[in-house]
């Protein structure tokens, strides 16, 4: 098949292209916006045309959550208003869509984890834009798959982790927010997920990924920093009031995978044994 992969800088983005090789039936498009700007209708139509896609993973997404309460129309743009166009160019090619998106579509209220079919309530900008990108992608294109992910790591960029684990060597103490559940994910599992799913038929539907397992920010940075030896900075935890933050984060975000485990026959890592990995190459890179 001719996979095009958009956001192939970020995080997710570069695991795709990693774990490619895996896969070598397929032929691969891998762009960032300077390859493809998903912005760009016109392009986005001609790119998909010219290459004869069969399937976009679209990896590109506004994700300064903070950011977004400030920037709503440029956050609008790339996490709804681009993949609309990805979603009519895959419809007028015939190809399917794998559209990432968030638990922040959800208000954080629940007590138990979330299944696909709950209703959304997002109390964010990010969030807005991500839900409104769901149910338009839908409409447009029927052979669209979503994934819902969440807390999502890895050896690239910037993400929760690595800030962890330079604060921890910076400081002698650090706060972290304990009141706010959900469940880490290294981004290269979500890929191996992602490539399950082209591999055995991208079913069309919500479906959710996260590792398994439940934590609190507390709890992950506490385990980051025992898994990487760091013991010099004392974690304290915080109350969400006392961590001030322009965007509203859901206080319990867990995401119920019975779904995609069945649909697909998979066995998800603990988020514990895939931090493990993640530390062991960041580390290496470190050192």
């Amino acid at each position: 098949m001719n996979i095009l992969i958009t956001g192939a800088n970020g995080q997710l983005g570069n695991e795709m292209r990693r774990l490619s090789g895996l896969y070598p039936q397929h032929q691969y498009c891998f762009t960032d916006v300077e390859e493809l700007d998903i912005c760009n209708q016109e392009a986005v139509n001609a790119f998909v045309k010219d290459n004869a896609i069969e399937v976009i993973v679209n990896c590109a997404a506004y994700t300064a959550v903070d950011k977004a309460e400030d920037n709503p129309e440029l956050c609008d743009k790339l996490n709804h208003i681009a993949p609309c166009y990805l979603a009519e160019a895959a419809q007028a090619q015939g190809a399917s869509l794998i559209q990432i998106s968030t638990d922040y579509v959800f208000d954080g209220t629940a007590y138990k984890p979330y299944t696909e079919d709950q209703p959304t309530c997002p109390q964010s900008v990010y969030g807005r834009t991500k839900a409104d990108c769901e149910r338009d992608i839908m409409q447009i294109c029927p052979q669209t798959m979503i994934i819902r992910t969440a807390w999502l790591y890895s050896p690239f960029g910037n993400n929760f982790v690595k800030t962890m684990i330079r604060l921890g060597r910076e400081r002698t103490q650090l706060g972290v927010v304990s009141d706010q559940i959900g469940t880490p994910t290294l981004a290269s599992d979500l890929a191996s997920a992602i490539y399950v799913a082209i591999n055995q038929g991208i079913k069309p539907g919500i479906f959710h990924y996260t590792n398994e397992g439940v934590c609190s920010w507390y709890d992950f940075a506490l385990a980051i920093f025992r898994l990487a030896g760091i013991t010099n900075c004392a974690v304290r935890p915080l109350h969400t009031e006392e961590y001030p933050a322009k965007a509203t984060r859901p206080h319990f975000s867990v995401l119920d995978k019975t779904k995609i485990k069945q649909t697909y026959g998979m066995k998800i890592p603990h988020w514990e044994e895939s931090l493990q990995v993640c530390l062991k190459e960041i580390l290496t890179i470190d050192d």
